[in-house]
């Protein structure tokens, strides 16, 4: 099957496994991708449970399930909301602030790669036309 064949679904999971083996090969994280991105996914001001949950599109079950072993790794903290005590605000330590910032090195390398590969006009035309149908999904 040639490049103009695949189907577009393919194409964007090849990209996403090639982000995915940059992230994996620097073991410095030590973390798997699905971690980093719920990590990445933690705003600076913090959010709540609720609010993450629904940031990264999973349950709060599910979400429980990816900040427990990040709390436990010293990346992430759960503090009790001043306000209301029944809510739980999860917030980025300083060891999850620099595996985020490491994350963002590795992955503007492989943009940069991609760029080097197409042409940097060509690639920042890509970028902006993805970022506007990704946009499309918020409306």
């Amino acid at each position: 099957m040639g490049a103009a064949e695949r189907h577009l679904m393919h194409s964007l999971g090849l990209m996403l496994e090639q982000a995915r083996e940059s992230v994996l090969e620097d073991s410095s994280l030590g973390l798997r991708p699905s971690q980093l991105r719920v990590l990445d996914m933690v705003p600076e001001r913090g959010v709540t449970v609720s609010d993450l949950a629904d940031l990264v599109g999973m349950t709060k079950q599910g979400i429980g399930q990816f900040v427990a072993p990040l709390v436990e790794g010293g990346y992430l903290t759960v503090e009790v909301h001043r306000e209301d005590r029944r809510v739980r605000v999860v917030r980025r330590t300083d060891r999850g602030e620099e595996a985020c910032h490491l994350l963002a090195r590795i992955l503007d390398d492989l943009e940069s790669r991609w760029a080097s590969r197409i042409g940097a006009a060509r690639y920042q035309e890509f970028r902006a036309m993805l970022d506007e149908l990704a946009d499309l999904g918020t409306e």
